[in-house]
């Protein structure tokens, strides 16, 4: 479902993407892969306190992956980045 959820997030489809990636959350709440991918779907929608709430749980979960950890900084600099930006 991670794997589906990023994909639909390639092809634009950030509505569908959300509802994969929030089925995937219930399944393995576990998967800080689906927390990133969340907050990259709302961070596309302009829902900064989403995205920055799902960016702070995927850091959580992937603390230990450095590879992963250095794309969920960068995620959280672009949201930070975003919420500076006049809408």
């Amino acid at each position: 479902m991670t794997e589906q959820g990023r994909e639909l997030l390639e092809r634009n489809k950030v509505d569908d993407a959300i509802r994969v990636l929030e089925r995937a959350v219930s399944l393995n709440p576990g998967n800080g892969q689906n927390y990133y991918y969340l907050a990259e779907a709302w961070l596309l929608k302009r829902n900064i306190k989403q995205a920055e709430e799902f960016n702070d749980l995927a850091g959580t979960y992937l603390e230990g992956d450095q590879t992963w950890m250095v794309k969920v900084e960068e995620q959280r600099k672009r949201i930070q980045k975003s919420s500076l930006a006049p809408q």
